[in-house]
Protein backbone atom coordinates (compact mmCIF):
# COMPACT_ATOMS: atom_id res chain seq x y z
CA UNK A 1 0.00 0.00 0.00
CA UNK A 2 1.75 3.09 -0.98
CA UNK A 3 -0.16 6.42 0.92
CA UNK A 4 0.30 9.83 -0.49
CA UNK A 5 -0.59 12.94 1.78
CA UNK A 6 -0.77 16.62 1.05
CA UNK A 7 0.73 19.65 2.24
CA UNK A 8 -1.70 21.38 0.30
CA UNK A 9 -1.47 24.70 -0.93
CA UNK A 10 -3.84 27.32 -0.38
CA UNK A 11 -5.11 29.82 -2.99
CA UNK A 12 -7.82 32.72 -4.05
CA UNK A 13 -9.57 30.70 -6.27
CA UNK A 14 -11.92 32.26 -8.89
CA UNK A 15 -14.78 29.37 -9.69
CA UNK A 16 -15.19 25.61 -9.01
CA UNK A 17 -14.01 25.33 -12.46
CA UNK A 18 -10.78 26.50 -12.07
CA UNK A 19 -10.94 24.82 -8.61
CA UNK A 20 -11.35 21.41 -9.95
CA UNK A 21 -8.84 21.54 -12.51
CA UNK A 22 -6.70 22.40 -9.31
CA UNK A 23 -7.59 18.81 -8.18
CA UNK A 24 -6.97 17.08 -11.08
CA UNK A 25 -3.74 18.26 -11.73
CA UNK A 26 -2.66 17.68 -7.86
CA UNK A 27 -4.11 14.35 -7.48
CA UNK A 28 -2.99 13.51 -10.85
CA UNK A 29 0.39 14.04 -9.48
CA UNK A 30 -0.02 11.39 -6.41
CA UNK A 31 -0.90 9.27 -8.57
CA UNK A 32 2.27 10.13 -11.11
CA UNK A 33 4.28 8.94 -7.59
CA UNK A 34 3.04 5.34 -7.37
CA UNK A 35 0.07 6.30 -4.66
CA UNK A 36 -2.59 4.21 -4.37
CA UNK A 37 -4.50 6.24 -1.36
CA UNK A 38 -4.00 10.07 -1.54
CA UNK A 39 -5.26 11.90 1.75
CA UNK A 40 -6.53 15.58 1.35
CA UNK A 41 -6.93 18.01 4.35
CA UNK A 42 -9.45 19.20 6.44
CA UNK A 43 -11.71 21.88 5.68
CA UNK A 44 -10.50 22.37 1.99
CA UNK A 45 -13.50 22.85 0.17
CA UNK A 46 -13.64 26.36 1.88
CA UNK A 47 -10.94 27.49 -0.60
CA UNK A 48 -13.70 27.74 -2.88
CA UNK A 49 -15.37 30.20 -0.75
CA UNK A 50 -12.62 32.54 -3.00
CA UNK A 51 -15.12 32.86 -5.28
CA UNK A 52 -17.92 34.52 -3.57
CA UNK A 53 -18.16 38.61 -2.52
CA UNK A 54 -16.09 39.34 0.53
CA UNK A 55 -19.26 39.74 2.70
CA UNK A 56 -19.47 35.95 2.61
CA UNK A 57 -16.16 34.72 2.14
CA UNK A 58 -15.37 36.73 5.01
CA UNK A 59 -17.99 35.58 7.32
CA UNK A 60 -17.81 31.71 8.30
CA UNK A 61 -21.17 31.36 8.44
CA UNK A 62 -22.67 33.01 5.28
CA UNK A 63 -19.25 31.09 3.65
CA UNK A 64 -21.08 27.54 4.99
CA UNK A 65 -24.01 28.33 3.59
CA UNK A 66 -22.97 29.74 0.37
CA UNK A 67 -20.89 25.96 0.35
CA UNK A 68 -23.99 23.85 0.31
CA UNK A 69 -24.94 23.92 -3.17
CA UNK A 70 -21.27 22.65 -4.63
CA UNK A 71 -21.59 19.60 -2.38
CA UNK A 72 -23.09 17.42 -5.31
CA UNK A 73 -20.76 18.79 -7.43
CA UNK A 74 -17.52 18.06 -5.15
CA UNK A 75 -18.79 14.91 -4.18
CA UNK A 76 -18.82 14.00 -8.50
CA UNK A 77 -15.37 15.56 -9.17
CA UNK A 78 -14.46 13.23 -6.44
CA UNK A 79 -15.78 10.11 -7.56
CA UNK A 80 -14.38 10.76 -11.45
CA UNK A 81 -11.18 11.15 -10.04
CA UNK A 82 -10.74 8.16 -8.07
CA UNK A 83 -12.36 6.36 -11.32
CA UNK A 84 -10.29 7.96 -13.94
CA UNK A 85 -7.06 7.63 -12.19
CA UNK A 86 -7.80 4.50 -10.31
CA UNK A 87 -6.75 5.90 -6.97
CA UNK A 88 -8.62 5.84 -3.49
CA UNK A 89 -9.14 9.39 -2.26
CA UNK A 90 -9.63 10.44 1.02
CA UNK A 91 -10.89 13.70 0.57
CA UNK A 92 -9.89 15.57 3.24
CA UNK A 93 -13.33 17.18 4.96
CA UNK A 94 -16.66 18.36 3.86
CA UNK A 95 -18.63 20.95 6.49
CA UNK A 96 -22.10 19.11 5.47
CA UNK A 97 -25.30 21.13 6.61
CA UNK A 98 -27.85 18.67 8.99
CA UNK A 99 -31.00 18.42 9.14
CA UNK A 100 -31.19 20.64 12.33
CA UNK A 101 -29.49 23.22 10.34
CA UNK A 102 -26.20 22.73 12.38
CA UNK A 103 -23.09 21.19 9.90
CA UNK A 104 -20.72 18.24 10.25
CA UNK A 105 -17.13 18.25 9.90
CA UNK A 106 -17.04 15.12 7.40
CA UNK A 107 -14.28 13.23 6.36
CA UNK A 108 -15.34 11.64 2.72
CA UNK A 109 -13.59 8.62 1.00
CA UNK A 110 -14.01 7.98 -2.72
CA UNK A 111 -13.18 4.66 -4.12
CA UNK A 112 -12.03 3.85 -7.89
CA UNK A 113 -15.31 1.07 -7.89
CA UNK A 114 -17.23 4.22 -7.36
CA UNK A 115 -18.12 4.07 -3.69
CA UNK A 116 -18.48 6.74 -0.97
CA UNK A 117 -17.85 6.25 2.20
CA UNK A 118 -17.55 8.75 5.40
CA UNK A 119 -16.47 10.06 8.98
CA UNK A 120 -17.17 12.66 10.88
CA UNK A 121 -14.95 14.41 13.62
CA UNK A 122 -16.27 13.61 16.52
CA UNK A 123 -14.11 16.43 19.06
CA UNK A 124 -15.15 20.08 18.12
CA UNK A 125 -12.21 22.56 18.76
CA UNK A 126 -12.84 25.97 20.21
CA UNK A 127 -12.82 27.59 17.49
CA UNK A 128 -15.82 25.16 16.30
CA UNK A 129 -17.18 25.15 19.81
CA UNK A 130 -17.53 28.68 19.58
CA UNK A 131 -18.70 29.08 16.51
CA UNK A 132 -22.41 27.98 17.26
CA UNK A 133 -22.67 26.00 13.82
CA UNK A 134 -20.86 22.25 13.84
CA UNK A 135 -22.38 19.21 16.10
CA UNK A 136 -19.96 16.49 16.73
CA UNK A 137 -19.86 13.11 14.95
CA UNK A 138 -21.81 10.25 17.28
CA UNK A 139 -20.19 7.04 15.15
CA UNK A 140 -17.22 5.62 14.98
CA UNK A 141 -15.98 3.54 12.08
CA UNK A 142 -12.98 1.33 9.93
CA UNK A 143 -12.54 0.80 6.51
CA UNK A 144 -11.42 -2.33 4.89
CA UNK A 145 -8.92 -1.97 1.77
CA UNK A 146 -8.06 -4.96 1.01
CA UNK A 147 -6.48 -6.69 3.57
CA UNK A 148 -5.72 -3.38 5.23
CA UNK A 149 -8.08 -1.88 8.02
CA UNK A 150 -8.13 1.70 8.20
CA UNK A 151 -9.45 4.82 10.48
CA UNK A 152 -9.78 8.20 10.00
CA UNK A 153 -9.34 10.64 12.70
CA UNK A 154 -10.09 14.43 11.85
CA UNK A 155 -7.42 16.54 13.12
CA UNK A 156 -8.51 17.64 16.83
CA UNK A 157 -9.42 13.52 17.05
CA UNK A 158 -6.19 12.50 17.10
CA UNK A 159 -5.61 13.58 20.39
CA UNK A 160 -8.11 11.70 21.93
CA UNK A 161 -6.51 7.62 22.59
CA UNK A 162 -9.67 6.30 23.24
CA UNK A 163 -11.46 6.20 19.79
CA UNK A 164 -8.40 5.36 18.02
CA UNK A 165 -8.07 2.48 20.37
CA UNK A 166 -11.75 1.33 19.55
CA UNK A 167 -10.37 1.52 16.17
CA UNK A 168 -7.48 -0.61 16.28
CA UNK A 169 -9.18 -3.06 18.30
CA UNK A 170 -11.49 -3.55 14.95
CA UNK A 171 -8.63 -4.12 12.94
CA UNK A 172 -7.30 -0.46 11.95
CA UNK A 173 -3.32 -0.75 11.21
CA UNK A 174 -3.54 3.00 9.13
CA UNK A 175 -4.86 6.15 10.52
CA UNK A 176 -5.62 8.76 8.24
CA UNK A 177 -5.71 12.59 10.37
CA UNK A 178 -6.55 15.40 7.40
CA UNK A 179 -5.56 18.76 9.17
CA UNK A 180 -5.44 22.15 9.55
CA UNK A 181 -3.68 24.37 12.41
CA UNK A 182 -3.32 27.72 12.72
CA UNK A 183 -0.46 28.01 15.17
CA UNK A 184 2.87 26.01 15.69
CA UNK A 185 1.52 25.01 18.88
CA UNK A 186 -1.36 23.54 16.96
CA UNK A 187 0.72 22.01 14.14
CA UNK A 188 2.71 20.35 17.65
CA UNK A 189 -0.23 19.19 18.90
CA UNK A 190 -1.75 17.48 16.24
CA UNK A 191 1.60 15.92 15.22
CA UNK A 192 2.42 14.57 18.45
CA UNK A 193 -1.03 12.67 19.02
CA UNK A 194 -0.53 10.80 15.49
CA UNK A 195 2.95 9.89 16.78
CA UNK A 196 1.39 9.24 19.93
CA UNK A 197 -1.67 7.44 18.42
CA UNK A 198 1.30 4.97 16.35
CA UNK A 199 3.05 4.42 19.15
CA UNK A 200 0.45 3.42 21.45
CA UNK A 201 -1.60 1.49 18.44
CA UNK A 202 1.63 -0.43 16.30
CA UNK A 203 -0.25 1.60 13.29
CA UNK A 204 0.55 3.78 10.37
CA UNK A 205 -0.59 7.36 10.94
CA UNK A 206 -1.01 9.15 7.42
CA UNK A 207 -1.19 13.11 8.27
CA UNK A 208 -2.71 15.76 5.45
CA UNK A 209 -2.39 19.42 5.85
CA UNK A 210 -3.40 22.60 4.60
CA UNK A 211 -0.65 24.77 3.84
CA UNK A 212 -0.14 28.61 2.80
CA UNK A 213 -2.45 32.03 4.25
CA UNK A 214 -5.75 32.78 2.92
CA UNK A 215 -6.26 36.05 4.76
CA UNK A 216 -9.72 36.64 4.41
CA UNK A 217 -10.88 33.16 5.62
CA UNK A 218 -12.37 32.95 9.09
CA UNK A 219 -10.97 29.01 9.09
CA UNK A 220 -8.13 29.38 6.61
CA UNK A 221 -6.51 32.58 7.37
CA UNK A 222 -3.03 31.09 8.70
CA UNK A 223 -1.96 27.65 8.25
CA UNK A 224 1.20 25.99 9.74
CA UNK A 225 2.33 22.12 9.80
CA UNK A 226 3.74 19.42 7.75
CA UNK A 227 2.17 15.97 5.80
CA UNK A 228 3.39 13.22 7.03
CA UNK A 229 3.41 9.59 7.28
CA UNK A 230 4.77 8.34 11.07
CA UNK A 231 4.87 4.77 11.93
CA UNK A 232 5.97 3.32 15.41
CA UNK A 233 8.93 3.65 16.50
CA UNK A 234 10.52 -0.21 17.04
CA UNK A 235 12.51 -2.63 15.76
CA UNK A 236 12.83 -2.57 11.69
CA UNK A 237 10.88 1.12 11.68
CA UNK A 238 12.61 4.47 11.95
CA UNK A 239 13.87 5.03 15.29
CA UNK A 240 12.12 8.71 14.73
CA UNK A 241 9.08 7.54 13.75
CA UNK A 242 8.86 9.62 10.40
CA UNK A 243 8.22 7.42 7.19
CA UNK A 244 7.96 10.27 4.75
CA UNK A 245 7.73 14.27 5.29
CA UNK A 246 6.75 16.90 2.91
CA UNK A 247 10.21 18.94 1.64
CA UNK A 248 9.54 22.15 1.78
CA UNK A 249 7.77 23.92 -1.27
CA UNK A 250 6.61 20.52 -2.16
CA UNK A 251 2.78 18.75 -2.04
CA UNK A 252 3.15 15.29 -1.40
CA UNK A 253 5.11 13.31 0.95
CA UNK A 254 4.86 9.62 -0.25
CA UNK A 255 5.97 6.08 1.47
CA UNK A 256 5.13 2.46 0.69
CA UNK A 257 3.60 1.19 3.99
CA UNK A 258 6.06 -1.43 5.33
CA UNK A 259 3.36 -3.83 6.69
CA UNK A 260 5.20 -6.87 7.06
CA UNK A 261 7.59 -4.98 8.65
CA UNK A 262 5.06 -4.21 11.37
CA UNK A 263 3.87 -7.08 12.15
CA UNK A 264 7.74 -8.15 12.38
CA UNK A 265 7.95 -5.71 14.73
CA UNK A 266 5.25 -6.76 17.03
CA UNK A 267 6.62 -10.60 17.64
CA UNK A 268 10.39 -8.84 18.16
CA UNK A 269 9.50 -5.59 19.64
CA UNK A 270 11.56 -3.62 22.41
CA UNK A 271 8.16 -2.42 23.96
CA UNK A 272 4.61 -3.63 23.45
CA UNK A 273 2.19 -0.26 24.65
CA UNK A 274 -0.17 -2.24 22.11
CA UNK A 275 -0.39 -5.67 23.77
CA UNK A 276 0.50 -4.17 26.93
CA UNK A 277 -2.68 -1.40 26.87
CA UNK A 278 -5.08 -3.53 28.95
CA UNK A 279 -2.43 -3.50 31.63
CA UNK A 280 -3.38 -0.20 32.39
CA UNK A 281 -6.97 -0.39 33.14
CA UNK A 282 -6.52 -2.80 35.80
CA UNK A 283 -9.11 -1.64 38.41
CA UNK A 284 -6.45 -0.79 41.56
CA UNK A 285 -4.98 1.85 38.48
CA UNK A 286 -8.83 3.66 37.67
CA UNK A 287 -7.97 6.04 40.93
CA UNK A 288 -5.18 7.85 42.43
CA UNK A 289 -4.29 8.09 46.03
CA UNK A 290 -2.94 11.08 47.58
CA UNK A 291 -0.09 10.81 49.97
CA UNK A 292 0.74 14.19 51.83
CA UNK A 293 4.39 15.01 52.58
CA UNK A 294 5.87 16.62 55.21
Amino acid sequence: MRVAVAAYPLETIASFEAWADKQRRLLDEAKALSADLAVLPEYLPLELAGAQPAAVREDFAASLDALQPLFEPWQTLHLELARALDLHIQAGTFLLRQPNGRYRNRAFWFTPAGEVHWQDKLQLTGFEKASGLIEPGDALRVFELDALRVGIAVCYDSEFPLPVRAQREAGARLLLVPSCTDTPAGATRVRTGCMARALENRMFVARAVTAGELPWSPALDTNTGEAAIYAPMDVGLPADGVLAVNAPGTTWAVAELPLSRLERAASKSQVAVDSDWPQQLRAPLQGASVSRLR
